[in-house]
């Protein structure tokens, strides 16, 4: 019965357990007695969300100009507004076609290319018994992606030009002469993709090796008393023990097929390739850093935004209905 104190008014029954209590204002009084007691991973998680706050979700007000004609001198809320007028530019310019070809075509390549590539690498990383030879291979693998991509990228410039590596390489297969490969536009894919296997392949094995660590041993043994070999084991035990991590970075990576990354590209598209290397990063670039049309670049980013979204809310949902995996 709850009890009734000098001024005629009923007490709230309040359960406590180690200074936690059960009540119409519980709420407050738990996160206190919470945050006395977590102290450190409070002050952590107040860093972390400053962090977003002040780099990520502050600069979205910048999506403003988007809709406006913008200015610097007028600022966001000083700009002439004038709807969707950027977005109707954008697509009814002259470069809407190549642009999302372009972003398209090397996005699926990349995806299919470069997405396994870290998979297949670390199962056979995993194959490896030989400890220190196993080490070492990891660590000369991680190595490009620590490069400066301006540092990688002359690297390829520099092979794939006349006389180089890559270029008589190339010659000697073909059985033509040596050629400056980035002049030509059948190539420039295939280097884009591949020098993005050489910097990414060993630095994303790793999230798919530590997966394979938490694969059960006694799995394996089981395997080996029913007859599979190494190849059984692989396709019966570690890779279905590596699925569910294998469909969350699936989904992730499908949300980055529309963001074909513009700084590779700036450092290796000519006049030559530009017909199959200018994507939608690269126009943004052009609009916003060199034509000084804010809002225009604003406009195409968030189209590029908006479009990555709903390729991974749907990826998202249609792999959690069919194997109920999904990130959320």
């Amino acid at each position: 019965m709850a009890e009734i104190n000098k001024k005629g008014k009923k007490k709230t029954d309040k359960k406590q357990y180690r200074g936690y209590i059960v009540g119409k204002h519980a709420f407050f009084h738990n996160l206190w007695v919470d945050i006395r007691r977590n102290k450190v991973l409070y002050i952590f998680l107040v860093i972390i969300l400053v962090y977003f706050g002040i780099f990520h979700y502050a600069p979205m007000v910048g999506l403003v100009m988007a809709f406006e004609k913008f200015t610097p001198i007028k600022g966001f809320f000083g700009s002439k507004w004038i709807g969707l007028q950027n977005f109707r530019q954008f697509f009814t310019g002259p470069y809407i076609g190549r642009l999302i070809k372009n972003t398209v075509i090397i996005g699926v390549l990349d995806l299919l290319v470069n997405f396994p590539a870290p998979i297949i690498f670390a199962l056979l990383l995993n194959e490896i018994r030989l400890k220190a030879f196993k080490r070492s291979v990891q660590t000369i693998s991680y190595m490009p992606y620590f490069i400066s991509s301006v540092v990688a990228m002359g690297l390829v410039v520099g092979f794939t030009k006349s006389g180089g590596f890559i270029s008589e390489w190339v010659a000697r297969m073909t059985g033509g002469s040596s050629q400056n490969l980035l002049n030509s536009s059948k190539w420039f894919r295939p280097i884009y993709i591949l020098s993005g296997t050489w910097q990414s392949v060993g630095y994303g094995s790793i999230i798919y090796l530590a997966a394979l660590s938490s694969v059960d041993q006694e799995l394996y043994d089981a395997a080996k008393v029913d007859g599979a070999g190494r190849v059984r084991q692989c396709l019966h035990v570690t890779i279905p023990g590596i699925t569910p991590m294998i469909i969350m970075m699936f989904i992730m990576r499908m949300g980055m097929v529309f963001s074909v990354g513009a700084d590779k590209i700036l450092l290796l598209y000519n006049a030559s390739n530009y017909d199959v290397s200018d994507v939608i990063n690269t126009y943004v670039y052009r609009v916003g850093m060199l034509d000084s049309n804010f809002g225009l670049a604003t406009a195409v980013g968030l189209f590029n935004s908006i479009i990555g979204t709903i390729m991974l809310m749907t990826s998202n949902f249609i792999l959690k209905k069919t194997t109920e995996v999904s990130m959320f």
